[in-house]
């Protein structure tokens, strides 16, 4: 998998990403030989936008001392109510000289220190959120700071990835954290740009499983606390999206029928918050009801996918979506 024919997502856009481009991500300021912009807009340059404890993730992977969390730039979905849409879209991240730009470029060296220096502030795991698009990248990291690394490696992606994908992270994750989105890939295509959404995802959503086994936690003790951690497994995230419950509840079907029992865990979320471009799409400019939220946790039960989390409904805040102020880079 390489920058130089862009292979790293469905999307196969096989661009040259590796070539010099101009300090603008003006699309048309791009030179003739760089084939375009692939759909992420990437380069080979990794930009982050924070790297920081995190506390809003499951119980299992925040605990009480925060999940090492690497928050990228970019992202191979285009997701009209994405909540991190500031550091997600093109055009996301130069950094301006008054250092407030979205994003940070970092070397591999400076991406490995990151990792290492998260771990020494006690986060319970490293939890790299959307890095798909820098995937040779993340793994050269790794390999420079993996001697010293002693807690688990999360991929919090949005589920939209090659089968391949997962194979190259063999042995470098240990939790995999994926989103499964939608059902129905005329939903997909109209939210997300990926009208193959729900094929890719459920391939790579198995692999994951195959790939990571059963889930295992571990009992931690320490100075904020105890808790019960994963270290190592899959939970599988899907959040409820307003006027969408069946969809919700189709992907639940399929979870039940087609993935093997007690291999993953389920974070069923209400925390939808109408965000980015949701406005333009009138059935997703408000939050989830509580009747569409029992409605797909009552299926849930139904269907006994009760290893797992739910949210209250008070969980649709803004606050969930930290500040990209290029903290801990």
């Amino acid at each position: 998998m390489t920058y130089e024919s862009c292979d790293l997502c469905p999307r196969m856009c096989g661009v040259n990403r590796a070539l010099p481009v101009p300090e603008s991500r003006d699309v048309s300021a791009f030179p003739p030989a760089f084939q375009g912009p692939g759909f992420c807009r990437c380069t080979s340059e990794v930009y982050a936008a924070r790297a920081a404890l995190h506390m809003w993730e499951e119980p299992c992977i925040s605990g009480v001392n925060g999940s090492g969390t690497v928050f990228f730039c970019g992202c191979t979905l285009g997701c009209c109510f994405c909540q991190n849409y500031q550091i997600s879209q093109p055009v996301f991240s130069l950094e301006d000289p008054d250092g407030a730009a979205a994003g940070k470029k970092l070397t591999i060296r400076q991406l490995a220190d990151v990792f290492l220096r998260l771990q020494d502030q006690g986060a319970h795991n490293i939890n790299l959120v959307t890095a798909t698009q820098y995937l040779p990248s993340v793994i050269r990291a790794l390999d420079l700071a993996r001697p010293k690394l002693k807690i688990p490696m999360v991929y919090n992606c949005g589920g939209y990835e090659r089968e391949e994908t997962i194979q190259a992270l063999d042995g470098y994750v240990d939790i995999y954290l994926p989103d499964l989105k939608y059902f129905d890939p005329e939903l997909s295509k109209a939210y997300s740009r990926a009208g193959d959404y729900f094929a890719a995802a459920s391939k790579a959503v198995a692999a994951m499983i195959r790939q990571a086994g059963k889930p295992v936690f571990e009992e931690y003790s320490g100075a904020k606390g105890k808790c019960l951690l994963m270290k190592k497994g899959v939970v599988i995230r899907h959040m409820v999206l307003p006027g969408h419950k069946d969809d919700s509840m189709k992907i639940l079907s399929w979870i039940r029928e087609n993935l093997p029992e007690k291999s993953y865990y389920i974070s069923l979320m209400s925390q939808y918050t109408p965000f980015f471009h949701s406005k333009d799409h009138p059935e997703l400019n408000r939050r989830i009801t509580s009747y569409e939220y029992d409605k797909v946790l009552d299926h849930a039960v139904r269907l006994g996918l009760t290893d797992g989390y739910m949210q209250k409904k008070s969980s649709a805040k803004e606050e969930y979506t930290p500040p990209f102020n290029l903290e801990g880079l």
